[in-house]
C-alpha cells in the first residue's frame, strides 16, 4: 500500500486528533499531517496554501460538528477555493453521529468520498489508502 504525501484533519477534539495521528503513524498513512480546529481556520490555511502555490492535502478528514465554522459551512467555502489540485482532494466526513439527515446530505456533495464513524481505526485508514492510492 502506498502512503500519501499529506493529509488534513479538521476537528475540534484534541483527544480524537491525538489518537488519529498515532494511528496514522502506525499504519504509515502519510508524510505530513495538517491539523485545523475548525472550518474557518482550515479555509484560511488552505486558501493561503493555494495562494503560495502549494499543493493541497490529498485527503481531508472533516468533522461536521465544530464551533466557529462547522463541516457543512467548510464544504460550501472549500469548493470556491481556486486551486489547481482541488479536484484531486478526497474528503472523508468524520462524525460520531449516525443521523440519517447527515447521511442524506453527504450524498449531495460530489467531493465527499465517504463517511467514517468515530473513532477512526487502522482498518479505516487502510481502506482510505486503497481508495485513493
Amino acid at each position: 500500500m502506498k502512503k500519501i504525501d499529506s493529509t488534513c484533519i479538521i476537528d475540534d477534539d484534541p483527544i480524537f486528533i491525538y489518537g488519529t495521528k498515532r494511528i496514522m503513524n502506525e499504519v504509515d498513512f502519510c508524510d505530513d499531517i495538517l491539523v485545523y480546529n475548525n472550518g474557518q481556520d482550515a479555509i484560511d490555511g488552505l486558501t493561503t496554501m493555494t495562494e503560495e502555490g502549494k499543493t493541497l492535502p490529498s485527503v481531508i478528514f472533516l468533522d461536521l460538528n465544530m464551533p466557529i465554522m462547522n463541516g457543512w459551512e467548510f464544504l460550501e467555502d472549500f469548493v470556491k477555493i481556486p486551486n489547481h489540485n482541488r479536484e484531486k482532494v478526497t474528503i472523508y466526513i468524520l462524525s460520531s453521529s449516525v443521523d440519517p439527515r447527515d447521511l442524506e446530505r453527504i450524498r449531495h456533495y460530489e467531493i465527499i468520498s465517504n463517511y467514517i464513524l468515530k473513532p477512526i481505526s487502522a482498518e479505516d485508514l487502510k481502506n482510505v489508502l486503497e481508495q485513493v492510492g
